[in-house]
């Protein structure tokens, strides 16, 4: 035993010395001089010079995805930067929207890997109780093997603008950053998402990026979205794509209406919004309409998701982003999937998840939360649709996690799927799957749409990201962590079922909490969800008695 142990070793450091020679512009040297950073003679943010320096790195991400990822004893370290590079002026109507940075607080779980390096940035500090709840939930790592090599940043900024943003406008954070990776490491950025910004970033880090090129983010939005849909050979709602202005958003209701009289409502969404926080629901009146009466009615029965936004500024929005005007489904049975995938810096396309998500709003079309997997009914027929889609952005260059939503109809003995949007990016269901993947260290499986850990085990989950209750607020990290404690509303590491918690930083402020609550069936996962929902309002109820 001893000599193969002594012959793997071998093995590793002569795969670290090749990787060494083939990835040179990644590995860290004591002698390396100082990259310059912004305002420093750098590249002009979206200039030539910036995008083939951007390309360079991405190219040689490749060995490194080849070489060190599938070595759990390799020398890396994942810098992670929870950034919701979005909307800001929609981002702003979601309450403590600064704390879902702590969702991808998941990739922590990285750190089971003894020789892993996580440098992880915020825009405010998170509290320490937050992290050492992270910390214990590793398997096989103690608590101080893991800190030691963690290195929390903060931009001490909980302005509304971007994590990223905030980044590049500190050179010495960045160059903090660029301290925080050891010697001798391959590095890379892991982002919630990617934009112009963190493009940016990643050349002033010298370090490439697990996304998509920002040059291709245009590949999916809604209207691009609609059309690779229908180029896949997929079942999209009648809609209008390229819409660009109020009178094209009347036009095509218009056109909608005539070709469907007993249409009753129709979806007006922005190009690039997110999580239904850019669309808009259209509820046409009783009475036939012209254009010009479609037109003056917008104002009144158009109902807007985001919280506050109002008709003028919703408009303003759509005009400078453009976007689509679809039906909306209807169904006596509806169900609204999802299919999570990964395409790799080697050029494969995975299926990774399947969910069913629940929405809320008054419209249904706020994303609330998701059971994995997605109905067993139809799980199969998604992974095969996910991986079409996935496969033609593959072939237009894009590379890393994204999501496809569906709206699924039971027709008869027959669901019937309609495409609804892409999302070039991680989203509500990534950091759920990620911690289940992490925890378990299992794999999910397309043929059966089913999740099996090692020992052939199934396990599902219910999460949501909107678990609130106004009664929660005051109750601190500190409060939450004992109370959890006290009620074994905990992962346990034995059975491999339980509950794990996010957004913890949002609960005393905004009476949110995040919950992901994993059993060995559906009806598991919900018990231990209604009994976290019920340990909660009971202790805030106590709370308000004190």
């Amino acid at each position: 035993m001893t000599k193969i142990i002594v012959f793997n070793d071998c093995i590793r450091l002569f795969r670290n010395f090749v990787v060494a020679i083939v990835m040179p512009e990644f590995i860290r040297d004591e002698r390396e001089e100082v990259i310059p950073l912004p305002g420093k003679d750098f590249p002009k943010p979206g200039s030539a010079e910036e995008k083939e320096i951007f390309r360079h790195l991405q190219e040689n991400f490749m060995p490194q995805f080849e070489n060190a990822f599938p070595d759990p004893l390799a020398h890396k370290t994942v810098v992670i930067i929870p950034s919701l590079t979005l909307d800001q002026q929609i981002l702003a109507k979601i309450e403590g929207i600064v704390h879902y940075e702590e969702r991808l607080l998941c990739l922590l779980m990285l750190l089971r890997m003894p020789r892993t390096h996580v440098v992880f940035v915020t825009s405010v500090p998170i509290d320490p109780v937050i992290v050492d709840y992270y910390l214990h939930l590793l398997p096989g790592i103690t608590g101080y093997h893991a800190r030691n090599r963690l290195t929390l940043l903060s931009c001490f900024d909980a302005s509304p603008r971007s994590l990223t943003e905030k980044i590049l406008e500190r050179p010495r954070l960045i160059q903090r950053i660029r301290d925080s990776v050891p010697p001798g490491h391959l590095s890379h950025l892991a982002c919630f998402n990617v934009t112009t910004y963190e493009r940016q970033l990643a050349v002033a880090l010298h370090m490439p990026l697990y996304g998509c090129d920002p040059d291709l983010y245009h590949f999916g939005n809604k209207s691009n979205g609609r059309k690779l849909f229908a180029s896949c050979g997929l079942t999209i709602p009648r809609g209008v794509e390229d819409v660009q202005d109020i009178h094209e958003i009347a036009a095509a209701l218009l056109k909608l209406k005539q070709e469907n009289p007993g249409l009753r409502k129709a979806v007006v969404k922005m190009n690039e919004g997110f999580s239904g926080e850019g669309n808009a629901v259209y509820v046409y009146p009783e009475e036939n309409l012209s254009y010009e009466r479609t037109l003056e009615f917008l104002p009144l029965h158009l109902r807007i998701v985001a919280n506050d936004l109002s008709f003028a500024t919703y408009m303003a929005k759509f005009e400078s982003d453009g976007g689509i005007v679809e039906e909306f489904v209807e169904g006596d049975q509806k169900r609204s999937p999802s299919v999570q995938c990964r395409i790799t810096p080697l050029g494969v396309c995975q299926v990774v998840s399947t969910h069913d998500q629940e929405l809320g709003g008054e419209s249904g079309q706020v994303f609330l939360g998701a059971h994995f997997p997605a109905n067993s009914e139809y799980a199969n027929d998604l992974g095969e649709m996910g991986k079409k889609i996935g496969d033609a952005l593959k072939d237009l260059g894009a590379l890393g996690r994204f999501g496809i939503d569906f709206i699924s109809v039971k027709e008869g003995n027959k669901w019937k799927h309609y495409a609804i949007e892409i999302n070039l990016r991680k989203g509500g269901t990534t950091h759920p799957y990620l911690m289940l993947d992490y925890l378990t260290q299992g794999h999910y499986h397309t043929q059966t749409g089913i999740y099996r850990m090692a020992n052939g085990q199934p396990r599902y989950y219910f999460s949501s990201d909107n678990l609130y209750n106004p009664g929660y607020k005051g109750l601190t990290p500190h409060d939450l962590i004992d109370i959890a404690m006290m009620h074994e509303l905990r992962y346990d590491g034995t059975t491999q079922e339980g509950v794990t918690f996010h957004l913890i930083g949002a609960l005393s402020q905004y009476g949110k909490l995040g919950v992901v609550c994993i059993g060995d069936s559906p009806e598991k996962a919900q018990i231990y969800f209604r009994r976290t929902v019920e340990v909660l309002e009971e202790e805030s109820r106590k709370s308000a008695r004190v």
